[in-house]
């Protein structure tokens, strides 16, 4: 299991982290969310001593991480940590033998996640002639070459096309199934949603909402009323005044409403707007979850 406990870290005047605690059991899978500065990669950047925190302990297994220990890791940075002149199956190689594997093993081992990743017939290009997207893939192979036991991602579907991430989430919910520990953080909230049970948002640096996302979903005090309507109306919008309207497109609306709100008026009254088409009652999905612990 990976402990952050209580971390805290300034730069000056600016703190980056306020007390982040979360922990990351052998087997999970978890979306480490939060905006723009909110200190996600200064605390994956400290379970590696890329960042020394000021106080607070990063813990593997009930133990300090020594060297040794953090040869078990994997690390995916968000910007490329690669070498873009050097071939790209001798760098995976390279990648292996920094984390203890024998040559014959990194070799094999860089084969193997170049055929995985579709990748084999560039095995000696150099880095900086493939793409983005497959420079995406590369990083995530030189994370993996050596099957480490915690896998940390920091923004590991940025450029990658549609199948280009499928192939990313089956590779994150593999590692998670053979019983490593995966952190990944992403702006993609839909694909958070999609991939994971349980999330932690960070926000000024402090752990604000953690848990099951169903239960995250469900605790909100807001729903969110989701109509389409048989009807032209440009100002359906505006039919509405004593709610808060999230969107309203061609007879679609969705609203946000407090959780006790009572529907059969709202209800009574979309449908002398015209015939009720579709109708949903939701609670919010992880995008507006994080929408309002975020602005709170």
């Amino acid at each position: 299991m990976l402990e952050i406990d209580r971390l805290h870290k300034t730069y000056g005047d600016v703190v980056a982290l306020d007390g982040c605690s979360f922990n990351v059991a052998r087997g999970q899978l978890l979306g480490f969310l939060g905006p723009n500065g909110s200190g996600k990669t200064t605390t994956m950047r400290s379970v590696f001593s890329l960042v020394r925190p000021d106080s607070g302990t990063v813990r593997w297994n009930g133990g300090d991480i020594t060297p040794e220990t953090r040869l078990r890791f994997g690390y995916m940075p968000e910007q490329r940590g690669l070498y873009p002149r050097m071939k790209v199956a001798a760098q995976l190689a390279y990648f292996g033998r920094l984390h203890g594997m024998s040559k014959s093993e990194a070799v094999a081992a860089a084969g193997d996640w170049l055929e995985r990743l579709g990748l084999a017939d560039r095995a000696d290009s150099r880095l900086e002639q493939l793409s983005h997207g497959n420079q995406q893939r590369i990083q995530l192979a030189a994370a993996l070459i050596h099957d480490p036991d915690l896998l940390i991602l920091d923004e590991p579907f940025s450029g990658l096309d549609p199948l280009g991430v499928e192939d990313m989430m089956a590779v994150l919910v593999e590692r998670a199934e053979r019983g490593a520990a995966v952190v990944f953080s992403s702006h993609q909230l839909d694909l958070v949603e999609d991939l994971c049970e349980d999330v932690v948002i960070i926000a000024a640096g402090k752990v604000v909402l953690a848990g099951p996302i169903r239960e995250l979903r469900a605790r909100s005090t807001h729903r969110y009323l989701d109509l389409e309507l048989a009807t032209d109306r440009a100002d359906l919008h505006r039919a509405f005044p004593e709610y808060e309207v999230v969107s309203s497109d061609d007879g679609r609306l969705r609203l946000r409403l407090d959780d006790d709100t009572p529907l059969e008026p709202l209800i009574h009254s979309a449908a002398q707007l015209g015939r009720v088409r579709q109708f949903s009652y939701t609670p919010p999905n992880l995008s507006e979850v994080f929408r309002e612990v975020v602005e709170q």
